[in-house]
């Protein structure tokens, strides 16, 4: 039975499909027949296929090639260049005739009309014809009453009307639904169309925009403004559409009431102006962004809903003539038409809010869109000459009227130089490289360029994708190449331990790889691109000596695989500059001082300033280092493979996990969750108001019935009049009870609704916020964001809608049935089979819609995360060159969610075809039986019979369609209670708290330690013993990925403990709460995090210093002259993640907020790896001042960061700790000689590198 109405086609319309890979990548649409694509027929094959198995992304068909992203966005692009140069021509004309014209904008609107006018016109069309039919068929139902109250004896022509109807409103379905496809499909392309405008905007941001524009902000438009785009494009006909219904509907009353359907439209007149208050509210509320915006606004649209049109009609149809008899024609007729009324009244208020929303949304894309792109105009990159690099009296800034960073620079770098860039902290190092790239603004002078330029950040920026394409990143295997690039950058070693080598999935941020890793990573990179330049900002300064070492002698220095290129390096390593063929000296933004080392060693004092942190023996004993680093002799073979091979912490080897998209159907729990949240008391309430609303509207339509039935038979003209004003004041207060009801049920339905969701969002941040550190390594941002945006949203916007009107159609359907099984006994031997059918198609549509609805919320994350990662390494791509395949790379995420929803789509229209035909099928048979029972039924049941008929193809249309929306939707519920069952951190709070001046000594313990970051995984750190005590300095020190940072983290708990324990004063630290340990804890690390606001407020967040205090601190961290010259000085503005402070800045700003909150122990890890020598040996100065009652624990690669440790100096290697102390007659002991030998020789034992050697031959 189903079968036969799954494939609605004529013999070949129902295609086979190819088996295999090829299979998902046609759709049949095209090739379908007529008929087949009028019903959906050749769309069974997913839901039979769905409702055997759950459907994965292979089973989906395919986009249409023109509704493809990749065609979609082009064309789009196109048409917006159009707009965007006419507007500039139109300025150009203003401005000629008017000095000060008003400057405006080119309009997104008009991009999009233009790109999408036919089809949108083709929407419109469909919408017309669907519109036109609507209103036949109370045509057709005032013949059949007619007809029934006469009685002819050519009874056929009563079969005629009953055909006649049921034609026409399957012709209306039809037409419908594709009208509903096609305007789906449009909305869906435009919001493609923005996203691939947004996203390729964002790419090409100037500096100056991109300050305008937070990443938040660019995530929003994507995510919040084009969604508002699509939503509005989905409804706009209803604009024309809505007056155009109630203008035909008030004509044809008017041919039934005559001047009384003048009341009905003061009613409307009364309405307009509300919602005009309602718009203008909507306006101050999306601006302001109210939480409850759309809550009020809907409220206000019920309860303008609950205004009777029909009362004000009827009643003044009786008042205007006292002759007017209300009869079955009438009745029916005008019912028939109040309920096509009833649509346009509902909507066209919530349409003109949408249209206010969507007018803002507009503004805001068009600011974006309109802002200044960069253009590196400001280099000439086609320069011929002995050059790679020339600046001739340059000087930059980061906007066109900003402060000069950059001032007179006159630089000429040869090509195969390597030139050494150096200076303190905001000198400008960053600043010079910025300005090779044309990432800021020249204010004056020439630049030039010569060749292409691969660029390695100095915060190295890392895809979200297999470790082998983020070192190919776009270009050609080529295998020699690839495996000497892997070898160079010390990465051979890391493969080996990887799980899967190479092809290892790295998570967003790189955050399953350690810094090291992180930074060998983005250097392979830059070496594989071959590039003509290449730019490195501090590479080394995350990386060991030992790894430093390789990297220099293999790829940067002179025998390196980089030798024959123009290499620019930031360094603060200044044991290298001896091997630089030119030195750049920052000082201020401005050229201190170039030349070589000897001439700038001999003839200026510039260089012997940075070098004051070390004594002249040291810096002897580092010219030693340089000749070792050239001519090396080879340790001993055991040592090297014992060193060489742990590069990868082997305790941190896990794979970002996919998003899991469930099977199945959706638990009844989750339901029973949403309706606990939204409030046991707001349910029943919800329930009673809706319940009453119906049974209050069932009665009004049975009082009309009775009183036309008792007006057809009144033959007393003195007895109606009588009787017609008691019958009119029932009518009206069962009116004013609906529409009491009504607003009940809107306020109670808000009023559940809010709590629902502010119960869900607290339940997903609580959880969130209590998930361990391995989660948010493993799951890409992105799939958390989807859930508090869009499943939020739906939760906020949609699913109280679907319950409500599940609820309401529920309600109707079984009114409705009771209605017409009262007045056509019959009707029940109809009905049985056809629910039967109803049942059936809808219990294989839900199996399918609820996966393809889940394969639809997966496959919007890794847009959003593609988008996010896109924004953070945006001045990475547009180094490389790669926007357009990051444009390409954009449209191939989208696509995915595109595709699912072409299928989601086409699945609702595959399922409304069906239930109304079937609804159709009621209307005929109940029609058929009128005719059939001649003048046994009077001709006011047979209205009402008829009149029900019709209204239940649309309400049981709606109920299934409902109940597979609170499915499908629930899956939102599903996805925002999925972390609730994850394992969480320890609780934040405990009964045992620790005293209140607890730890009052430092003292540090671990005892036989062991931690691992999953049960399946290894240990991260095995057998740590050692012990602190108070008020000392501990160092840390070893390789990449040696588990140095993960021992901090086992101090924060933040990774638990597999055995062992850690002692702090005596206490335990596993048996406190994390807001008392960490609490007591200071953290200085690796990677500095600011936030977006004042200076003030990321030092002191909570408001507890005074700005002496703050001052204070900033004088100690040397950065005290730096805010004393910014134009607003404590209050100046940082931008999102500080990218308007340099890295070394930050970093002195996160230890300034340390200082600030003085603890007992300090955890500093790699606090001060990107900050010039010399300011590094002030800040540890200071750190030794104020924090010298305090244990601090130095994690650092700068060796001379933790050389003056008070006793000890711990030394991490393979996940173990090698040795707690370092006197000279037990070095020979240390298996970790590479790293520290050629530093604590020269710096703090003064002995010789060979003095070193002969250690290990006698060892």
């Amino acid at each position: 039975m189903f079968s036969s109405l799954g494939r609605w086609s004529a013999s070949g319309s129902y295609q086979r499909l190819p088996r295999g890979p090829e299979a998902q990548k046609c759709s049949p649409e095209k090739s379908a027949s007529f008929f087949s694509k009028m019903t959906y027929s050749w769309f069974s094959r997913i839901i039979i296929l769905g409702y055997k198995k759950p459907l994965e992304r292979e089973d989906l068909f395919e986009l249409n090639e023109s509704d493809s992203s990749y065609i979609v966005c082009p064309i789009f692009e196109k048409q917006w260049r159009k707009e965007v140069l006419k507007n500039q021509e139109r300025q150009k004309v203003k401005s000629s005739f008017h000095k000060e014209a008003h400057t405006r904008k080119p309009s997104l609107l008009r991009a999009l009309w233009n790109t999408f006018k036919f089809v949108l016109i083709q929407v419109a069309l469909f919408k017309v014809f669907a519109d036109v039919l609507s209103f036949t068929s109370p045509l057709i139902m005032k013949q059949m009453i007619i007809f029934c109250e006469h009685r002819p004896d050519f009874g056929w022509s009563g079969y005629g009307y009953a055909l006649a109807l049921f034609v026409i409103v399957f012709l209306q379905t039809l037409i419908l639904q594709q009208y509903q496809r096609f305007n789906m499909l449009t909305s869906a392309k435009i919001k493609t169309a923005v996203i691939g405008l947004i996203y390729k905007k964002a790419l090409l941001l100037s500096n100056v925009s991109r300050k305008k524009f937070s990443t938040g902000e660019i995530i929003n438009l994507m995510s919040a403004d084009a969604q508002q785009l699509m939503d509005l494009t989905a409804n706009i006909n209803l604009l024309w559409s809505g007056p155009f219904q109630i203008l035909m509907a008030i004509s044809f009353l008017w041919q039934e009431l005559g001047p009384a359907v003048l009341a009905g439209v003061a009613v409307l007149v009364f309405v307009i102006p509300m919602n005009t208050l309602v718009a203008n509210r909507m306006k101050k509320l999306k601006k302001s962004q109210t939480k409850n915006k759309d809550k009020q606004i809907k409220l206000l649209n019920e309860i303008l809903h609950g205004i009777k049109v029909s009362l004000a009609t009827f009643g003044v149809y009786f008042l205007l003539d006292e002759g007017n008899i209300l009869t079955a024609t009438k009745v029916f007729t005008s019912m028939s038409l109040f309920n096509i009324l009833r649509l346009p009244l509902f909507d066209l208020p919530m349409v003109i809010s949408a249209v206010v929303q969507t007018r803002i949304s507009l503004v805001r894309l068009e600011d974006f869109l309109n802002t200044e792109d960069f253009h590196p105009r400001s280099i000439e990159t086609k320069y011929i000459g002995d050059h790679a690099i020339g600046f001739t009296n340059a000087s930059f800034s980061w906007d066109k009227t900003g402060i000069p960073i950059l001032k007179d620079l006159n630089i000429k770098i040869p090509e195969g130089a390597l030139v050494a860039v150096i200076g303190q902290v905001g000198s400008g190092k960053s600043s010079l490289l910025s300005a090779v790239l044309g990432e800021m603004e020249k204010l004056k002078g020439v630049v030039q360029r010569k060749g292409s330029v691969a660029y390695v950040s100095q915060q190295a920026w890392i895809q979200n994708c297999i470790l082998q394409e983020n070192i190919l990143f776009g270009s050609v295997m080529q295998k020699q190449l690839y495996e000497r690039v892997l070898e160079a950058c010390a990465l051979l070693p890391d493969l080996e331990q990887l799980p899967n080598g190479d092809q290892t999935e790295i998570g967003e941020r790189g955050v399953n790889i350690s810094g090291g890793q992180r930074h060998r990573v983005s250097l392979a990179r830059a070496v594989y691109s071959g590039a003509d330049i290449y730019l490195l900002d501090d590479p080394l300064s995350a990386v060991d000596v030992h790894v430093g070492k390789q990297l220099f002698e293999k790829v940067i220095g002179s025998s390196g695989m980089l030798k024959n290129k123009t290499r620019i390096l930031v360094t603060h390593n200044l044991t290298l500059l001896p091997l630089m063929d030119l030195i750049v000296v920052m000082e201020s933004g401005r050229v201190a001082q170039m030349g070589t080392y000897q001439e700038l060693l001999s003839k200026t004092k510039n260089l012997t300033n940075l070098l004051q942190a070390f004594s002249e023996q040291e810096k002897a004993h580092a010219l030693n280092r340089v000749s070792v680093i050239n001519s090396r002799t080879v340790l001993k073979e055991q040592i090297l493979e014992q060193n060489d091979r742990p590069l990868l912490d082997q305790g941190k080897q896990f794979s970002v996990r996919k998003e899991k998209v469930p099977v199945g159907g959706v638990k009844f729990s989750i339901i029973l969750k949403y309706l606990q949240a939204f409030g046991w008391l707001w349910v029943w309430l919800n329930v009673a108001t809706y319940l009453g609303q119906n049974l209050v509207g069932i009665g009004q339509n049975l009082w009309l019935s009775a009183w036309a039935k008792e007006a057809k038979h009144m033959n007393d003209f003195t007895e109606w009049k009588r009787i017609r004003s008691n019958k009119l004041n029932i009518y009206g207060l069962l009116g004013l009870m609906q529409g009491l009801f009504v607003c009940s049920g809107a306020y109670v339905l808000t009023r559940g609704s809010l709590a629902a969701s502010r119960t869900l969002h607290a339940q997903l941040l609580d959880n969130v916020l209590h998930l361990p550190l391995q989660f948010f390594e493993t799951n890409p941002i992105g799939q958390i964001v989807n859930r508090f945006t869009k499943d939020m949203f739906i939760i906020d916007m949609r699913f109280h809608y679907y319950l409500r009107t599940w609820l309401n159609c529920t309600l109707d359907v079984i009114g409705t049935v009771l209605v017409i099984v009262g007045a056509l006994p019959l009707f029940i031997l109809g009905i049985i089979p056809l629910v039967f059918l109803y049942f059936t198609i809808q219990r294989y549509y839900v199996a399918s819609s609820r996966q393809i609805r889940r394969l639809a919320g997966a496959s919007r994350s890794p847009v959003l995360s593609h988008f996010s990662e896109t924004l953070l390494g945006v001045s990475t791509i547009r180094a490389f060159g790669h926007e357009q395949r990051f444009i390409q790379q954009n449209k191939d995420v989208v696509n995915e969610n595109l595709v699912c929803f072409y299928n989601n789509v086409i699945s609702n229209r595959w399922l409304s075809v069906r239930l109304e035909f079937l609804g159709n099928l009621m209307v005929f048979f109940a029609s058929l039986l009128a005719v059939q029972a001649g003048n046994s039924m009077d001709s006011a049941i047979v209205g009402l019979s008829i009149s029900y008929a019709l209204n239940i193809t649309q309400s049981l249309n709606f109920w299934v369609r409902k109940a597979c929306e609170i499915e499908t939707n629930a899956v939102s519920i599903e996805r925002v209670c999925e972390y609730e069952n994850m394992d969480k951190e320890a609780p934040w709070i405990m009964s045992k708290r620790p005293p209140s001046q607890w730890p009052n000594k430092g003292i540090v313990e671990f005892v036989n330690y062991q931690a691992r970051y999953r049960d399946d995984l290894g240990l991260a750190l095995q057998d740590i013993t050692f012990q602190s005590h108070g008020e000392e300095k501990i160092g840390i020190v070893g390789r990449t990925g040696a588990g140095k940072s993960t021992l901090s983290n086992c101090l924060f708990r933040i990774v638990e403990g597999s055995g062992g324990k850690i002692i702090i004063d005596g206490i335990d630290i596993s048996t406190i709460g994390l807001h008392d340990l960490r609490g007591k804890l200071n953290i200085i690390p690796q990677d500095p995090v600011l936030f977006s606001g004042t200076l003030q407020m990321n030092l002191d967040p909570l408001d507890k210093y005074s700005d002496g205090e703050l001052w204070e601190v900033l004088e100690l961290c040397h950065l005290k002259e730096f805010v004393l010259s910014l134009p607003k000085k404590l209050l100046h503005e940082i931008s999102e993640g500080g990218e308007n402070l340099s890295v070394g800045q930050r970093q002195l700003v996160c230890l300034a907020r340390a200082l600030l909150r003085k603890t007992k122990i300090l955890i500093l890890d790699e606090a001060t790896a990107s900050i010039d020598f010399e300011t590094d040996n002030l800040v540890q100065t200071a750190i030794r001042k104020e924090f010298s009652d305090c244990t601090i624990l130095m994690i650092a690669h700068r060796l001379h960061s933790i050389i003056d440790s008070d006793r000890y100096a711990l030394f991490v290697f393979r996940n173990k700790p090698v040795s707690t102390e370092i006197p000279t007659e037990h070095m020979k002991h240390i298996n970790y000689l590479p790293l520290i030998k050629d530093f604590i020789c020269a710096e703090r034992y003064k002995m010789s590198p060979n003095s070193m050697e002969d250690i290990f031959q006698n060892n």
